[in-house]
């Protein structure tokens, strides 16, 4: 499946003034000054400019995306802000171009859901964070495996529910990729989207030591 319908709605979504997220990621994020940080479908760039601030000169932030619309609104924001310490880059989330053990914290809003291989992107994940780098993640799950016939409509994908996995398989991925020390910070009841039932919720890890 190409990421063409994601990129036409978020490119279009970009100057819109509507919440995309499903939880807040960033809020358990505990950046530090010199950090070094990846925000994960960074959007219009608002988290990524929140974790340049926090991080410091001394820090650098890159913002991954696939939609032209959002990384044009990202960069101009942060031309117009004078922020010097962030990267925006448009790449596949199974494909970072990164350097290996180069992040320190990743995060990432809602996002994940929409990859096409959600395993690759974990082992992505797991190969760009330094020993002991962590993760701050919020997304959402299906209540029950989605049907073919929508996991595989690209604009379904697109609309942020028809490419979920079930809670289940999305741990099974984070264990797989080698993440040990997981934790679910936050988790909403079930609620309808599209024509499924989903869940959203925050997962936090790290490679080594305990998720804090």
């Amino acid at each position: 499946m190409e990421y063409k319908a994601i990129d036409n709605r978020y490119t279009i979504l970009a100057n819109d003034s509507c919440c995309l997220s499903c939880g807040g990621a960033i809020e358990y994020s505990k950046a530090s000054k010199g950090e070094v940080c990846l925000d994960l479908g960074s959007g219009r760039g608002t988290d990524v400019l929140r974790l340049a601030e926090q991080v410091g000169s001394e820090g650098f932030v890159y913002g991954i995306d696939i939609a032209e619309g959002m990384l044009k609104k990202a960069n101009s924001t942060a031309k117009k802000l004078g922020v010097k310490n962030v990267s925006f880059q448009k790449a596949e989330l199974e494909e970072l171009p990164l350097e290996d053990k180069s992040i320190d914290l990743v995060i990432s809003n809602c996002t994940i859901n929409h990859a096409n291989d959600k395993q690759k992107v974990w082992f992505e994940i797991a190969r760009v964070l330094k020993n002991g780098g962590r993760f701050s993640v919020s997304d959402i799950y299906s209540l029950k495996p989605v049907p073919e016939k929508y996991r595989l409509d690209p604009e379904a994908v697109a609309e942020c529910w028809a490419g979920s996995v079930t809670r289940e398989e999305y741990m099974e991925h984070l264990q797989k990729a080698g993440f040990t020390n997981i934790e679910v910070i936050d988790e909403s009841k079930p609620y309808a989207k599209g024509r499924i039932e989903v869940a959203s919720f925050t997962v936090c890890g790290k490679l080594s030591k305990n998720c804090s």
